[in-house]
């Protein structure tokens, strides 16, 4: 997460699907419905099995959707898209800019 942000970020029971990016330059694209317990857990190491020992890890995109099933799909969306298209997604959102929904 970047210090100074000033976007709403998710509460506890929200869903979202977000973003991370690890040490070696990849993206992990996953779902919560608690962005903050989620982005700790991949942090400690117990997230999912890719992120461990990739970090550090930064939280580079989220976006809020209405439900589970919602976040089920939009993740599915967005593991399909390729690596220019995520990066795309991750520079619109750090300039506060609304992100293309691809």
């Amino acid at each position: 997460m970047e210090k100074g942000d000033s976007r709403p970020f998710p509460g506890r029971g929200d869903c979202c699907v977000y973003l991370l990016r690890c040490k070696d330059g990849s993206l992990y694209c996953g779902w919560t419905d608690d962005l903050a317990r989620r982005f700790g857990d991949h942090c400690r190491g117990r997230g999912a099995r890719y992120t461990r020992g990739r970090g550090p890890l930064s939280l580079v995109y989220w976006e809020s959707v209405p439900s589970r099933s919602e976040a089920l799909k939009r993740e599915r969306r967005l593991k399909r898209l390729g690596k220019a298209r995520k990066e795309r997604l991750v520079q619109a959102f750090g300039r506060g800019r609304e992100a293309d929904k691809t």
